[in-house]
């Protein structure tokens, strides 16, 4: 039988994890074992932190909503609750991008929720 040598599989596989761990600090992108290691945990946040900035973008228009309200004399839990009583269907997103950029028509809505 013909010999076959790996060296070449090996190289290509090591500097691949070598190139993806390319901008991390030390031995992290210089040594294969470290930049394993490093790709691994740096995948591992990145799939849960995808899922944080959900909840994060989630927060942050709730507090846009709850400073465009009191503005106009209503808290947060008070417009949700009744917005959803009214059946308004706009949902957190779209209600803080309008209260940040038309102010006359956020208002209107809001008038109209009361």
């Amino acid at each position: 039988m013909t010999r076959v040598k790996r060296g070449v599989a090996a190289n290509k596989r090591r500097n691949n994890i070598l190139k993806d761990a390319k901008g991390f600090r030390n031995g992290r992108s210089t040594k294969v074992a470290a930049a394993k290691d490093a790709l691994r945990h740096a995948g591992a946040y990145a799939f849960a932190h995808r899922r944080d900035k959900k909840n994060d973008f989630r927060r942050l228009w709730t507090v846009k909503l709850n400073a465009a309200l009191r503005e106009l004399g209503i808290t947060y839990s008070k417009f949700i609750d009744a917005s959803a009583k009214k059946g308004v269907i706009l949902n957190r997103k779209v209600l803080s991008e309008i209260a940040s950029s038309n102010k006359e028509s956020f208002s209107r809505i809001v008038s109209h929720i009361k």
